[in-house]
């Protein structure tokens, strides 16, 4: 049954992907397709030769420190930087339109600092979550009782 799910998916995905190499071939704004190739290469190379290390790097860091050894922080931290990762071109181009008032009209800055304080205030409702009495149930964790204090458990070793 997995095997033929898998089977299916890997079908769906490689039809998906002739469709996309379809449309690219015949699209009639591409005019050397080879740019396009180029371009993916390029955020390939971008994403595992720069992106990548980068954050590792700063997860090594960060995890030096008592702080940041905490999983919600560093998924926070891992949401930010992505946002960054994307907000960023806009923020820096942001009031550059070339002539044409519609190029980047939004105030990217503030925008982008308004879902970094978003990611912050979610990640500190959630770790703060656990403090509050009842949090558990109502989040659908399932607190358990240390495995010493249990009722009715006892050794297995005889």
């Amino acid at each position: 049954m997995l095997r033929t799910l898998r089977a299916g998916l890997a079908l769906i995905g490689a039809g998906i992907i002739g469709y996309g190499i379809y449309g690219l071939l015949h699209d009639p704004y591409v005019r050397d397709p080879f740019d396009v190739l180029v371009w993916g290469v390029g955020g390939l190379v971008l994403h595992d030769a720069i992106w990548l290390p980068l954050v590792l790097l700063a997860g090594l860091v960060l995890s030096r420190t008592a702080l940041a050894r905490h999983p919600l922080l560093r998924g926070g931290l891992v949401v930010a930087a992505a946002l960054t990762a994307v907000g960023l071109p806009a923020v820096l181009r942001a009031g550059v339109d070339h002539g044409n008032p519609t190029l980047l009209p939004l105030p990217y800055l503030r925008n982008w600092l308004l879902l970094l304080a978003a990611v912050a205030i979610a990640v500190a409702v959630l770790a703060a979550a656990p403090k509050v009495p009842g949090a558990a149930r109502a989040f659908g964790r399932r607190v358990r009782a240390p495995r010493s204090a249990r009722p009715g458990r006892t050794s297995r070793r005889a």
